[in-house]
């Protein structure tokens, strides 16, 4: 019930109707694309990119604390509660963001402050599945919360997309998404009390100091460097990870700005797109799972990088067909399809190999709290890049850019690959 809960923040504030609302509500306030903030003008999609940036940054600095504290604290339901009520009430904030200055820096808090809740949360939640499940119930109790939460969050979405069509026949365009806004919060918060109140509370044997639990996140994550350094495997399979995912998850998070400010689609358009990846990712992930038990999941994930990288270029060229003034609704529709293939098979296939390169060990969370923070910065370098290259070059030119990063990514596996057979 609590991926039921959150995935609505996911699909509806970072995906679809926060950023085309956020690109649309700036420009309306100041009669152009620059937006006046902390002293400088930012270029408004950029602006957008740069909060997100800034709030994974903070969540990778955060992660390796987090994790020790769900490790080793009994009191781990209340720093969830923490994480989820402060992601939910940021969301319902953004009800009273209109786009005039200040209102802005409003906007933005908010808008960080719900992506630290989810993520934050989500450390607490995660650990959970091993005290409420036995092992042999863990895989059909995650895909159950995975399905849940695809569920919830597309039935919101519709609602949301309802709102917006009722407020846009009365001539205003902007109550429809900050409604829903203020939904997405409510039902976060609201269907999470579910959650909190069935879980059990966690029995740990030692109570840390909050010193020894800062101190612990990071030596465990120390711990595991010194470990990939010495598998040469794992560590230029982590190195392609952090490559490619620079890549992948910007495509993701950016695709309703590029759809909406490069393409000029209007957000009912846009919408079904986001909804179309969805349905097209499950099976793509069925399709990656398929393929790596016929051919190895290095050689799968490479083909999928090379995909990727067909992508962008397709992406870039479907802007310049926008700038020669052809219909391209279709086309991104395509490039829709094409994203949600792989989407969810490269990161599927990306947690399962790194599970599989692992070395035999009992210490699996600070393993994968190492590969969390690694995509978390990753995060960070990608999506503050796409940011920096739209404001100096323009957004077309951010998602050609992108290839560099996937290319990298590519050379990498190629490496670990040939490691791999001497292995």
């Amino acid at each position: 019930m609590y991926d039921w809960a959150n995935s609505v923040y996911n699909l509806v504030i970072t995906t679809t109707f926060f950023p085309i609302y956020f690109a649309g509500i700036t420009k309306a306030a100041y009669g152009e694309s620059n937006v006046p903030l902390l002293g400088r003008t930012f270029k408004n999609t950029a602006l957008y990119d740069y909060s997100l940036a800034f709030a994974y940054f903070i969540i990778a600095l955060a992660l390796p604390v987090l994790s020790s504290i769900a490790d080793s604290r009994g009191n781990k339901k209340k720093f969830m509660q923490f994480f989820t009520y402060m992601g939910g009430l940021a969301c319902m904030g953004l009800f009273w963001f209109k786009g005039s200055e200040p209102n802005v820096g409003w906007g933005v808090i908010c808008f960080i402050l719900a992506a630290v809740g989810y993520i934050g949360s989500l450390v607490f939640y995660n650990s959970y599945l091993p005290e409420i499940a036995s092992p042999e119930d863990r895989d059909w109790i995650s895909a159950r919360g995975y399905s849940m939460g695809y569920a919830g969050s597309v039935l919101l979405q519709l609602a949301g997309f309802g709102l917006v069509l009722y407020f846009s026949a009365k001539g205003d365009d902007t109550s429809g998404p900050r409604y829903t806004f203020l939904l997405v919060g409510l039902w976060w918060i609201g269907f999470s009390q579910i959650t909190f109140a069935r879980l059990p509370d966690s029995k740990t044997p030692q109570q840390k100091s909050l010193g020894e639990v800062f101190r612990a996140g990071f030596v465990e994550l120390n711990k595991v460097w010194n470990q990939v350094k010495k598998l040469k495997l794992l560590k230029w399979f982590l190195l392609a990870f952090f490559f490619y995912s620079m890549g992948v998850q910007t495509v993701m998070l950016a695709a309703t700005l590029f759809g909406s400010q490069v393409l000029g689609l209007p957000a009912d358009k846009l919408i079904i797109t986001v909804v179309l990846i969805q349905l097209v990712a499950i099976p793509g992930a069925m399709l990656m799972s398929y393929l790596s038990g016929k051919s190895g999941n290095l050689q799968v994930l490479m083909g999928v990088v090379l995909f990727w990288i067909l992508v962008c270029i397709a992406a870039y060229e479907v802007a310049n067909l926008k700038e020669g003034s052809v219909d391209v609704e279709f086309h991104f529709y395509g490039l829709a399809i094409a994203v949600g293939l792989v989407m969810g098979g490269i990161q599927s296939l990306s947690r399962s190999t790194y599970s599989k390169l692992m070395p035999e060990t009992k210490d699996t969370a600070s393993f994968f709290s190492f590969y969390d923070v690694t995509e978390k910065i990753a995060i960070v370098i990608g999506i503050f890049s796409f940011g920096y290259i739209d404001e100096a070059f323009g957004m077309k030119n951010s998602v050609l850019a992108l290839i560099t990063f996937f290319v990298m990514g590519f050379l990498a596996l190629l490496v670990a690959r040939r490691h791999s057979r001497i292995a």
